[in-house]
């Protein structure tokens, strides 16, 4: 090292007065500190004396292995460089400075020396770092907001059977590791969505919510059990625990199983929080934390007690309003009848409500054999869609149908239930047709019926006669208990393959269509329906205009018999129902029950009907729920089969299951029948009417 190169740099340094220098000397790879001015004395407390030895150049001024380094490598290319670097202040404590770091050379192309001139920005660093800590801030409170924004939109759906899943995925994805929900009815159990139709199947857990918490045995309370006694602050819950009988014992067995291979075991904190309902806890959300967050962290935290008690307030609104559903459909159920079968008329009867009401509505309908040659048919809508209008429905129902056993003329009945409604002040308004049908016996001894009927407020019958549509429209009168005066009846003489429709508003008014122009396209649809039995003129009004229904829809739909048609059916109203229990043994029941009912009618080879109806009552049993309805009926063009179950899924043609048999059932149908479905009061009716021309699949 030469004199003159350290006095040209001392000179240079000299018009830097105030601010931090160092000279290091170019000898790699150690460097050494040549020269400390007194501005950089002051700032750092650092004299040259401290860079004197081997063990103390740089580095220890540096303090910062990675910046060292940085410095090192660029110093060894011969390349100026500028880095932030942590120094010993001269209180005692660090403080950031910006460094530049220059090459000096003495001969051209030789660099001797490296000067480093320091500015202390550690205020600047730490205006940064508070604004940086702001925005992190900021940026994990949208991120919190927008995570517990996105659980609120999965809670809309978690009626969903994988609801609860979804949500904890959610979690795994964003601020957890893993987590699960379990439930607490009448013991833990896992859950991925919230059971509403059908109660959990789940493990047997050690019955969580006796009120008396379990005691380990070093005295210590079951934190699972107390947590589900009672809502409390989240508790950290030991994989490794065996307590036999305690909810945590339970749990964490259960947690060591589904857990294998997902997080390494002992790892991370396992956190168990409360899912509070209104009234008591209703299960618990186990999460497994990530090393980098911990239980103390805020943020996590408080995303994780949102969705708890969010999940626990909607998992007991769907459970709230399942009630109110079943509630519902039962006093629904009640109220409106079992089609039951009349003597010498062909009738099919639908109801289905609104399902945005939970299923309870003010339409309703009753088909009654008042006398062996009197039918009465009576059809209404008490407006609204709560339990209070079911509940007037089933008064007026019950009074009508009372009534109408007494009296005989349409019109007199509706007088007498004026009288009656408007003394038991019942709240809602309600219309209504009442139609009696009576047989007669023309001169050459043959049977024919006569209607008679009136009319409260409601839409008129319809009346299809070879095509042409009547309207009934002939006495009518005010809403049912608004009559303050006679009512009157109007009679129609009726002709063997006559068609009577009753309806409710539901079937034709849209908000894109007023029920005028609804009437229109209900008359151009009967009057062009090309079925022969009233089931499949009921199906045909259906599938034309009960699509995307905004009402109660309630429709019934009456044949008279054809006895000249040529079939050799008398009347093709010959129909026969069963009842069948949801297990296997009904297929082979309701395969017997075809055969002998296509013996017994004269029907040809049942071979096809009894694969038709195998398949659809197979698929109530698998898939449907509560107890099954088999209807068979003689259409004139073919067997009508129908089979009603509890579930109201609809069915679907796949295309079977890849590497195992079954699936293909119906395709089968397909094949054979025309085939279809609509929503009952129960849950669904699935219909085929087997092609009588299709060979017989047994043949080929």
């Amino acid at each position: 090292m030469s004199t003159p190169t350290v006095e040209a740099i001392l000179d240079g340094t000299s018009r830097l007065a105030g601010l931090p220098v160092l000279v290091a000397a170019a000898e790699p790879p150690v460097w050494p500190v040549v020269f400390a001015n007194p501005a950089f004395t002051e700032l750092t407390g650092l004299t040259l004396a401290d860079f004197a030895d081997a063990t103390g150049p740089v580095a220890e001024a540096i303090g910062d292995s990675s910046a060292l380094d940085e410095i090192r490598a660029a110093m060894t290319a011969g390349q100026s460089s500028s880095m932030l670097l942590r120094l010993p202040s001269a209180d005692g404590g660090r403080l950031w400075a910006r460094a530049v770091i220059t090459p000096v050379s003495d001969t051209p192309g030789v660099i001797s020396h490296w000067l480093a001139v320091m500015v202390d920005v550690s205020a600047e660093v730490e205006r940064d770092a508070v604004l940086s800590a702001e925005v992190e801030g900021a940026r994990r409170e949208s991120a919190a907001l927008g995570l517990v924004a996105r659980v609120s939109d999965l809670i809309m759906d978690l009626e969903d059977p994988g609801g609860l899943r979804d949500i904890a995925e959610l979690l795994g994805a964003s601020v957890v590791r893993w987590a699960a929900f379990y439930l607490d009815d009448s013991g833990l159990h896992h859950a991925d969505g919230v059971a509403q139709d059908r109660p959990a199947r789940r493990a047997v857990a050690p019955g969580p919510s006796s009120g008396h918490p379990r005691r380990f045995d070093g005295g210590s309370l079951d934190p699972v059990q107390r947590l589900l006694d009672e809502p409390r602050e989240p508790v950290v819950l030991e994989l490794e625990a065996t307590e036999p009988g305690t909810a945590s014992g339970w749990l964490a067995a259960d947690l060591r199983t589904r857990m294998a291979g997902t997080v390494a075991e002992g790892a991370e904190q396992v956190l168990v929080l409360p899912v509070p309902g209104r009234h008591r806890v209703l299960g618990v959300m186990v999460v497994v934390l990530r090393p980098v967050e911990g239980i103390g962290d805020p943020d996590t935290r408080t995303v994780l007690t949102l969705t708890a008690r969010r999940v626990g307030l909607a998992v007991e609104n769907v459970r709230l309003y399942a009630r109110e559903h079943r509630v519902a459909e039962t006093l629904q159920r009640a109220m409106l009848p079992e089609q039951a079968e009349v003597d010498g008329l062909d009738v099919w009867s639908y109801y289905a409500p609104n399902v945005v009401y939970a299923q309870v509505g003010g339409d309703w309908y009753d088909v009654v054999q008042i006398e062996p040659d009197v039918v009465g048919v009576v059809i209404g809508d008490v407006v609204g869609h709560d339990v209070e209008a079911a509940a007037a429905m089933g008064q007026l129902r019950s009074i009508v149908r009372a009534y109408a056993f007494e009296v005989a003329e349409p019109g007199r009945v509706l007088e007498r239930v004026d009288t009656l409604v408007a003394g038991m002040r019942i709240p809602r308004s309600a219309g209504l047709v009442l139609t009696t049908l009576t047989r007669t016996r023309s001169e050459s001894g043959c049977p024919s019926w006569r209607l008679a009927y009136s009319r409260a407020g409601h839409l008129p019958a319809l009346l299809v006669r070879a095509g042409s549509v009547t309207t009934l429209d002939g006495a009518g009168g005010a809403l049912v208990g608004f009559g303050n005066g006679p009512r009157r009846t109007a009679e129609v003489d009726l002709e063997p393959g006559d068609v009577l429709i009753f309806y409710t508003d539901g079937l034709i008014e849209r908000r894109a269509r007023s029920l005028r122009d609804g009437l229109t396209a209900l008359q151009q649809v009967a009057g062009g329906a090309t079925a022969v039995d009233a089931a499949g003129i009921g199906e045909e009004l259906l599938s034309r205009l009960a699509d995307g229904p905004e009402d109660d829809v309630a429709v019934v739909v009456v044949r008279v018999p054809d006895l000249s048609d040529g079939s050799g059916v008398a009347g093709n109203v010959r129909s026969r129902r069963w009842q069948l229990p949801s297990e296997a043994a009904s297929i082979a029941r309701a395969r017997h029950a075809v055969v002998r009912t296509c013996a017994a009618w004269e029907l040809g080879d049942p071979a096809n009907a009894e694969l038709v109806v195998s398949e659809l009552v197979a698929n109530a049993v698998l898939h449907g729920w509560g107890r099954v309805t088999l209807r068979l009926h003689d259409t004139g063009e073919g067997l009508r089969i129908e089979v009603e179950d509890s579930n109201p899924v609809p069915p679907v043609a796949t295309e079977g299951h890849p590497g195992r048999i079954g699936g293909f059932g119906m395709r089968i149908v397909e094949r054979l029948a025309d085939w279809g479905w609509r929503p009952s009061r129960a849950g669904k009716v699935v219909w085929a009417r087997v092609r009588p021309e299709v060979e017989p699949l047994a043949a080929r």
